[in-house]
């Protein structure tokens, strides 16, 4: 499949709608307290008894920040006390040994993450002694093959700390900048320099880092396109593996810290495209290829080579080259998927640790997909990471004619193909470089739940 993507401003346009991200199907929106701590350790239990157990994706949630990004809608905990993260480290340290005996010892870590919040926030024995307890729980690889990736702010990292992640066996970061601007920083209270993330960066090359990930963020308060453009090329020129150019949702109903954030501040719709537009532009001619949902990488990159193979997908980490893993969230909402289930742990500090002092697992809720959810997310993942659904493909996993099953949503579709955003074929879709862009449009129209709800206001806007 050839990785291209044509901007076309009209049709985004028409397009900008408010819509889930698909980093699952169904969305969070669908989880329910109904599914409770007995359902989690069966969908475990049934995992564990595969003809084939799948290997094991860990995600570990450190919250705390010691300034506050007004961007952000990350679930976060802003402290300059660094000895609040203490007692918050023992209830994860519980919560991995809670857990750990649930899973059987044969199946793989192939990937690890750390996100936050600042992973980084924590100090060095206390990175160590997290990993030492994910270790002492879970079958951790030795032999640097795994993805085990973690979030840095290059404000919170020297050297000697990329040497100890490197050592606990990190291979893969991402590194957050948004932008490189004075004058944006000030308005989002991230006062960042390039030469202290370009540090960083190299550092992490000098210490084996396989893979190294930028973050950026379009439409954020004072933006132009020629101050972003100034940034974009700035990270072109640092060579990363992998660029996100992360859409701004300005949601400040939902996240409060965005209240912070003046709406007349805001580059307009027009701006913003452009801004969104010359970024791809500069990007391409740089030779990055767009993986999909904001995610650019070099041709020879793992994400570029899966896509290529039909080995990509997506979860709530964002891409990944194995779709085979169950993943395990610990700390404050952190997001599990095992089998055809999903979970989210408890949301605030208070009520995690209350559960863990009763050795209880800090389940909030969760939700069993059925077969026509598996069929549906089967279909969106296809979609959104390799832009074409082969008939064939869906009808034998699942024993369904597609063009019968799925008639309603194939007459959705024909309007998007006069728009030329896709092609409709007698046994395949194939979405055509200028829809690539509004994937998740057209993984909408298989999203059997979006227009059952009442309201679309948690959603963010397609571009």
């Amino acid at each position: 499949m050839k990785q291209s993507i044509t901007f076309n401003k009209e049709l985004i346009n028409r397009y900008n709608l408010l819509g889930p991200r698909y980093t699952s199907y169904p969305a969070a929106t669908q989880f329910s307290e109904e599914f409770g701590i007995k359902d989690y350790c069966q969908v475990i239990k049934d995992s564990n008894e595969d003809l084939l157990p799948k290997p094991l994706s860990i995600y570990i949630h450190l919250p705390f920040c010691n300034t506050v990004c007004f961007y952000c809608a990350c679930n976060k905990i802003i402290t300059a006390n660094r000895n609040r993260s203490t007692p918050y480290l023992k209830d994860l340290h519980k919560e991995i040994n809670l857990q750990g005996p649930l899973f059987d010892n044969d199946r793989i870590v192939s990937q690890l993450h750390w996100g936050g919040g600042t992973p980084t926030f924590i100090s060095h024995d206390q990175m160590t002694d997290l990993m030492n307890v994910t270790r002492n729980n879970f079958t951790l690889l030795d032999d640097d093959t795994g993805e085990y990736s973690i979030e840095i702010d290059p404000r919170e990292v020297k050297t000697e700390t990329i040497h100890l992640l490197r050592n606990l066996g990190f291979n893969r970061m991402s590194i957050g900048v948004q932008d490189f601007d004075p004058q944006v920083q000030n308005a989002v209270n991230r006062n960042q320099s390039y030469e202290q993330t370009n540090n960083v960066f190299n550092e992490a090359r000098k210490h084996g880092f396989h893979s190294i990930n930028i973050d950026l963020i379009y439409g954020l308060p004072k933006q132009t396109p020629r101050t972003f453009c100034n940034t974009i090329s700035k990270i072109i020129e640092m060579n990363p593996d992998r660029i996100a150019v992360y859409n701004y949702a300005h949601l400040p109903h939902l996240f409060k810290t965005q209240r912070q954030i003046k709406d007349e501040d805001l580059p307009s719709p027009s701006e913003k495209l452009e801004i969104l537009g010359e970024s791809i532009q500069s990007l391409q001619d740089a030779g990055y290829v767009y993986i999909g949902m904001d995610h650019f990488a070099k041709p020879d990159d793992e994400l570029a080579i899966a896509q290529r193979k039909g080995n990509l997908y997506r979860n709530f980490q964002g891409y990944s080259t194995n779709a085979s893993c169950d993943v395990i969230g610990f700390g404050i909402t952190a997001i599990s998927k095992i089998s055809n289930s999903y979970s989210q742990n408890i949301r605030t500090l208070d009520e995690y640790h209350g559960a863990l002092e009763k050795n209880k697992t800090p389940l909030l809720r969760g939700y069993k997909l059925n077969n026509d959810d598996e069929l549906r997310r089967e279909v969106i993942s296809k979609l959104i990471c390799h832009f074409q659904i082969e008939y064939r493909e869906i009808e034998d996993l699942f024993k369904i004619d597609f063009s019968d099953y799925f008639k309603k949503e194939i007459i959705l579709l024909a309007d998007m193909q006069k728009d030329e955003l896709l092609i409709i074929n007698e046994d395949a879709i194939e979405v055509l470089p200028a829809g690539r862009f509004l994937i998740r449009n057209i993984c909408s129209v298989f999203d059997i739940y979006l227009n059952k709800e009442k309201s679309n206001n948690n959603y963010s806007k397609m571009i």
